[in-house]
């Protein structure tokens, strides 16, 4: 795209902004719409965050009109332009709006997916408590129990957790979160735990100690040492 054309396009996406609220008040809401979209797809680019309104404004038309499935498309691309800029608080809402309407269609099986994007989302603003809190909620959903998103989701928590790295990492290189939306695969795989992935230590069978030796003084001793032998 040219320089001077770049330039216009602010002008540009103000004027279909404008020409779909008359589409609206006229009762043309699906050109309306298109309209939106077609405004969103022009500035993705450039402009992410113009992006993201746009795409929420078809989504409010197409719902308006109770036409959930192109609504919830349009939420997905307003989800995964949030998740590219990071804005990962404003992505959790999204997400969530998605999970809400896939299951008022009875979509099940891709709530289980948004239940996934949510928890990754959710692990990377730091927030255990609400990714948990995400997957709690998602048994009431049919099927969800005991499905392999499930069951990859439960290790996921436990292994962020433990800060057990390779048991994240092992999750999250799936297939099942490695062919997800790209957006949504890539936060799988930068995912980190929390105090850089050491392990906590978790032995079956604990060390006798001499009697009077406390936890403490052991600890230190094993940390005098953590480095290894010269």
């Amino acid at each position: 795209m040219m320089l001077k054309e770049m330039q216009k396009l602010p002008e540009a996406v103000q004027l279909i902004e404008k020409a779909s609220m008359m589409y609206l008040e006229n009762g043309t809401p699906d050109t309306a719409a298109m309209a939106l979209e077609r405004a969103g797809k022009l500035v993705e680019n450039i402009d992410p965050e113009k992006a993201v309104q746009l795409y929420q404004q078809t989504a409010n038309v197409f719902e308006n009109e109770e036409r959930l499935r192109q609504a919830v498309e349009l939420l997905g691309k307003a989800s995964r332009l949030l998740v590219r800029g990071r804005r990962f608080d404003e992505a959790a809402v999204s997400i969530q709006k998605e999970k809400n309407i896939y299951k008022e269609i009875e979509n099940y099986p891709t709530c289980y997916k948004k239940t996934i994007a949510q928890v990754l989302v959710h692990l990377h603003r730091n927030d255990y408590v609400a990714a948990e809190r995400c997957v709690r909620e998602s048994y009431s959903i049919p099927g969800f129990n005991g499905s392999e998103d499930c069951t990859a989701l439960e290790q996921l928590l436990e292994g962020y957790d433990q800060q057990d790295q390779d048991q994240v990492s092992e999750v999250c290189n799936s297939p099942l979160f490695k062919y997800m939306d790209n957006d949504y695969a890539k936060l799988g795989l930068s995912l980190v735990v929390p105090g850089g992935g050491i392990k906590k230590k978790s032995p079956a069978t604990p060390q006798a100690k001499p009697d009077g030796v406390t936890s403490a003084a052991v600890e230190e001793e094993e940390d005098e040492y953590s480095g290894g032998l010269c």
